[in-house]
């Protein structure tokens, strides 16, 4: 474990939560701006310049409109639910590296060429060097890493699910089943996605995995299926078109938040933008080496650390704004087509990416078989997927032609 600095840690809170909410609140504002381009429309430009005070418009109306509560909730729960939501959202993100970053020394090894005094000084000499670093985690060096993400990030699930019963309305109750539905089975590909990840890692600390693809190259070029499966599932977690059936407003009104208002709905609301920043964060430091880039990152001192933070910031910008695009571009999915995406599609080609991996560790073979097994696997999956589409369409039709 690293040293804790209280007033330092404190500061650092201070910043993020402040930069996530920021964030959150511009992020907003991004995706009206897309999805008027996307639409040929003009989108918010009448409060500030180029509409850019609009999120202050918004974040006041959420301040000042009347707070109706339903008579027929059930109040405790009914306000539980939005902050559960959010503290479990940005809990998840503090294990993220989101700076410049150096991975913490691990166990003392005692060999037999290093004995046991050897090894506790060369230990220490690692601790002492790792502090002489400037540190931008707010939990460094945390061992269980991504899969503490994981445990918490699940959990807003229970806010929704809270949300739902506690509204006693039945809209929004089938709105929270089919996010629990929905996050727990896209639970189990996002998991098994990463899985090869931490056999070449060896670790699933976010701060190893960042330094191992530094030394040995991005994740993504040895795994781009792994990727994908990633990419796919945090969507779904993060109920984004064309995974937002627990929204869906054609079906559900206005899903699981159909009885709330105001502020409450606000949070809950901000809840799923949270989540697509972390999980932007998540994707460019485990698949696209963080903040290093060949040729710009080995630039030392503060005009390093700058470049280093504008590397990582572009990376995850462009991951969300991959989220604002794929939302006004792809339709959604039917309910049972998102199930048996997971459950028949994702999960066996997680399956099949572990193996794969497992092999080439086995075997101690090159990485860049990883690449060629994915692109086959990506394909003989979209062609069997194809066929068997097609033998469905062609039944109803030899069917007519029979009678």
């Amino acid at each position: 474990m690293t040293d804790f600095d209280f007033t330092y840690a404190v500061i650092l809170m201070v910043v993020v939560f402040a930069a996530i909410m920021g964030s959150v609140a511009y992020l907003t504002f991004a995706e009206r701006k897309i999805s008027a381009w996307v639409q040929d429309r003009i989108g918010p430009n009448r409060v500030g310049p180029w509409g850019l005070l609009q999120v202050a418009a918004d974040g006041l109306k959420f301040f000042f409109k009347e707070d109706i509560i339903p008579k027929h909730v059930d109040r405790v729960f009914y306000f539980l639910a939005p902050g559960i939501g959010v503290a479990t959202a940005l809990l998840a993100f503090s294990i993220v590296p989101f700076g410049p970053s150096t991975p913490a020394p691990g166990p003392v090894g005692v060999t037999a060429e290093k004995p046991l005094d050897a090894a506790i000084a060369q230990h220490e000499a690692d601790v002492k060097s790792y502090h002489e670093h400037t540190i931008f985690a707010l939990a460094p060096g945390l061992d269980i890493g991504i899969l503490f993400a994981f445990a918490i990030g699940s959990l807003v699930v229970y806010g929704i699910i809270l949300g739902g019963w506690s509204s006693n309305s039945k809209y929004s109750l089938l709105g929270s089943l089919r996010s629990s539905a929905q996050i727990i089975s896209y639970e189990i590909p996002l998991g098994m996605s990463v899985l090869g990840v931490f056999l070449f890692a060896g670790s699933v600390n976010l701060e190893k995995i960042l330094d191992y693809q530094i030394h040995h190259g991005w994740f993504i070029l040895y795994q781009p299926l792994g990727f994908l499966l990633f990419i796919v599932s945090v969507y779904a977690e993060c109920n984004r078109l064309p995974f937002d059936l627990p929204e869906a407003e054609q079906e559900l009104v206005g899903g699981f938040h159909t009885e709330y208002g105001s502020m409450k709905l606000g949070l809950l609301l901000m809840v799923d933008y949270i989540h697509m920043i972390t999980t932007s964060f998540f994707m460019a430091i485990i698949f696209f080496g963080g903040w290093h880039f060949p040729g710009l990152s080995n630039i030392d001192g503060i005009g390093g650390m700058v470049v280093k933070f504008l590397i990582l910031g572009a990376k995850v910008f462009f991951f969300l704004m991959l989220y604002m695009i794929v939302r006004w571009t792809i339709p959604r999915f039917k309910f049972d087509q998102l199930m048996a995406l997971a459950w028949q599609v994702m999960i066996p080609l997680a399956m099949v990416n572990l193996v794969s991996v497992m092999i080439v560790k086995e075997y101690q073979l090159t990485p860049w078989i990883l690449t060629v097994t994915s692109i086959v696997t990506f394909l003989a999956a979209a062609v069997i997927s194809t066929r068997e589409k097609l033998t469905v369409i062609q039944r109803p039709v030899n069917a007519a032609h029979s009678a």
